[in-house]
This record gives C-alpha cells, structure tokens and sequence, in this order.
C-alpha cells in the first residue's frame, strides 16, 4: 500500500510538480491532494493537469484567526486522509498546535543550510556573510521555524558573481533534487539524513 502524501503550496509550485513527478513507479507514495492558501495560485494548475486532487483554503478571510484557518486546512487534510505532508514553498507560518497533529509525518524544504538563515531572504543573507557554500535543507516540521530534524541537505559553491537571484535559481535546482530523494526514503521509514553534492 503506498503512502499518501498531501504537498502544501503558495506559488507555482515547482517543488510539488517534482515530488508529484517523482511519485511513480516503484516509488512507495502517491500524491493525493494539493492544497494551497492562494486562490489560483499557479501549483493548482500544474497539479490538475497531473490529475491530482486540489483545494484552497483561503487565509485572508481568517485574518487574526490562524486557529480557524488552520482548522480550514485540517478539514482539506481530513477529507484526503494523507499519510505524510510536504510544505512545498507553503507561505505561512504553521502554530504548534497545528504542527503538533503531523509530528513526524511533515517535512518542508528551506533555502538555507540550516541551521544557518532560517526564515527569509536566505540567498542575500549568504551572500552577505561571505559564505563559501549554499544549498537547500528537507527537515521534519516542529514547533520551532524551520528547526526540525535534518533528514537531507544539498550543498553547492557560491561564485564571485552570484547574485541572490542567481543563487535562489540555482538553489532551486538542486530542491528539485533533493525533496524527491528524500521523501522517497522518509516514505520507507528511513529517517537517516542524506546529501547531495
């Protein structure tokens, strides 16, 4: 019985479209819903046309009320009954109580080498600190921003001439890599962290 997964988003949703593309095969999970926070948000699109299950829950209606919100998304996750959940470039900020449901069944990828950068603008704050090295980190989901245990990373050179653009562009590349094989392995059971060069 392969395990589902339910991939949260905001946006265009390309790290979905690489772990729905990745979900095939002898792969041990399926896709079973996509669910987003932005009415039309590009991901939508790009997972009906992969005939996956999609939903919007809002958030502007519920503003000031995260409890009800989340209570929304919960209702959504209930209805496609998901095994594991990926924050996949999902925009808000998740409360303990809502994290505390899906303990160790959700992993959300972060532009950064945590435990270095968490929170935004990852790329600039890199730059900014002369760092040699950049990457992306897939990590269980916690109480505690991106925080969570450290199930992969992918590392990559930062170049005299990158620029934050340049880095998010080629960081993206290598979350495209990285998510898959991670979940891949988390949806074996295996919790080992894995890197890619």
């Amino acid at each position: 019985m392969s395990a589902r997964v339910a991939i949260l988003i905001s946006g265009s949703g390309s790290n979905m479209v690489a772990l729905a593309d990745s979900m095939t095969g002898d792969h041990p999970a399926r896709p079973c819903l996509v669910l987003s926070n932005v009415p039309g948000a590009a991901g939508l699109a790009r997972a009906a046309e992969r005939g996956i299950p999609t939903a919007t829950v809002d958030h502007r209606p519920f503003r000031g009320d995260r409890a009800a919100f989340e209570d929304a998304l919960q209702a959504e996750l209930d209805r496609a009954t998901p095994d594991i959940v990926c924050l996949a470039g999902f925009m808000r900020v998740l409360t303990p109580a809502f994290v505390a449901r899906w303990q160790g069944r959700m992993l959300n990828i972060h532009p950064s080498l945590l435990p270095l950068y968490p929170g935004l603008d990852t790329h600039a704050r890199a730059l900014a600190a002369g760092d040699a090295e950049h990457g992306c980190t897939v990590h269980e989901v916690t109480a505690v921003l991106d925080h969570g245990p450290i199930l992969g990373q992918a590392r990559l050179r930062v170049l005299p001439q990158d620029t934050a653009q340049s880095l998010a562009t080629r960081v993206l590349a290598q979350e495209h890599r990285l998510y898959p094989a991670v979940l891949r392995r988390f949806a074996m059971g295996e919790r080992g962290r894995i890197d890619i060069a």
